[in-house]
């Protein structure tokens, strides 16, 4: 059994270009999700896997992540005196969390480099790393899955998403192999972002990780690759091949993700939580059956 998992990685660099003009002056990770921004339901996943030390890889003018996660003792005070305690209960939650910590990445040099940019924070330790672009259904269990298994086989594990054939140019694609459970698979290959001829498989690599410390110095050694940027992918590639370092292994992953990367599929992931929503989902779903039934 490896050491117990305490920390999560949040790169939340970018810039947010799909999103213009709403991310010119706000993180993208701050664009709301019903009534929270994408980043804190990524955050409350990490704390309920046990992830109470989150380090967020910012970039410039990404200062409204930080605030976010702060005390603003003058709004509390405000809620306090109207007696409006749900919100004040919504409002502290967001405060209190976690232990939150920021690094700036500096230059935009990839996914791989911003993970690298949190060595000096988790050191010698396994860690997770959490995509905001890819919200998990708090109700299906995938990353305390993946600390499980990679407890138990003291490795590196990724999460992974069956897609259609038609869309592996858009995402780091698995070469796998069975194991002796359902879920689980030992990756022997990965590639970035190919076409669908060219594609091992369709088994997509989504924003999920349990990484050894050893990645940090595979990433140092990583060349640049698709599109100038120093790849996780690549770097991953590497330690499947490595058995000192346990290999890499995926949880395929069934449950309900919801993708907030671009403009669609974020309406959809908006739609999709509303709908579940014990105060929304009743007044919502009425809504909907309405409207669709009134388009052309």
């Amino acid at each position: 059994m490896g050491e117990p998992i305490t920390k999560a990685v949040i790169p939340a660099a970018g810039l947010g270009t799909r999103f213009l003009p709403a991310t010119k002056a706000m993180p993208k990770e701050m664009l709301p999700v019903v009534d929270k921004p994408a980043i804190q339901y990524v955050v409350e996943e990490a704390v309920e896997c046990g992830l109470t030390d989150v380090l967020v890889i910012t970039g410039r003018n990404k200062h409204a992540l930080a605030n976010h996660f702060d005390r603003v003792t003058e709004l509390e005070a405000a809620l306090q005196l109207k007696g409006d305690e749900e919100r004040l209960r919504r409002v502290n939650k967001s405060s209190d969390l976690a232990n939150m910590h920021y690094v700036r990445q500096g230059d935009p040099l990839g996914l791989g480099h911003a993970v690298l940019r949190a060595k000096m924070h988790v050191g010698h330790q396994s860690f997770a790393v959490l995509l905001g672009d890819d919200i998990i259904d708090e109700r299906d269990a995938l990353l305390s899955r993946m600390i499980e298994v990679a407890q138990e086989k003291n490795t590196s594990v990724v999460a992974l998403l069956e897609v259609d054939p038609a869309q592996t140019s858009m995402y780091g694609i698995a070469t796998v192999e069975a194991t002796g459970d359902d879920d689980v698979v030992r990756i022997t290959g990965m590639v970035e972002k190919p076409s669908p001829e060219d594609a091992p498989s369709n088994l997509a690599i989504i924003g999920r990780y349990v990484l050894r410390p050893e990645v940090f110095e595979v990433l140092e050694n990583t060349a640049p690759g698709k599109g100038g940027e120093i790849q996780l992918t690549d770097a991953l590639q590497e330690m499947a091949k490595d058995d000192a370092v346990g290999g890499v292994y995926g949880i395929v992953f069934r449950g309900r993700r919801y993708d907030t990367g671009d403009r669609l599929d974020y309406i959809k992931a908006i739609v999709q939580i509303a709908v579940d929503r014990d105060d929304l989902g009743a007044d919502v779903r009425s809504w909907l059956k309405d409207f669709v039934g009134r388009l052309d």
